[in-house]
């Protein structure tokens, strides 16, 4: 009995540090992804906020939902619809290996992959990153790789 326990407990803390890993990793507000849009929405291609009615915790990750739809939706592929590089911005990630913040209506639907980018005034790097797609995305891949070990 001792033993099934230690094992218990054991797997409880690597799940536990796994999760912590991962919020460590993702962009978060008020402990939500993506400011609270729905990651779903975004490949209908309109971005919409989520209701704190419809939160969904995905490994230590909080999503909200515009509707019961797009939770179901996600709770059946959630690696699809989650973003690349923990929402951090995509081009930040390719060119420099940095997590720089995102405007959640600044993205792009690539390869089937959600990617959000930093946008203000003077610079989009969306456009930046559709430039040299191929090769930022595959030094972001890299990148991102390092920092989420």
């Amino acid at each position: 009995m001792k033993n099934i326990l230690c094992i218990a407990l054991l797997l409880f803390s690597i799940v536990v540090n796994a999760q912590n890993t991962r919020q460590k990793h993702f962009l978060l507000e008020k402990n939500t992804a993506i400011s609270g849009y729905d990651p779903v929405s975004y490949f209908s291609n309109k971005p919409l906020k989520g209701k704190a009615n419809l939160t969904y915790n995905y490994e230590g990750i909080n999503y909200r939902f515009a509707n019961p739809n797009n939770l179901e939706t996600f709770k059946k592929t959630p690696e699809k619809y989650e973003p690349a590089y923990g929402g951090w911005c995509a081009y930040a990630m390719g060119a420099k290996g940095e997590k720089v913040e995102v405007d959640p209506e600044n993205y792009r639907i690539y390869e089937g992959k959600l990617y959000l980018f930093y946008k203000n005034f003077f610079s989009n790097t969306l456009d930046d990153w559709k430039k040299d797609e191929v090769k930022l995305k595959k030094q972001a891949d890299t990148n991102w790789n390092k920092i989420f070990k």
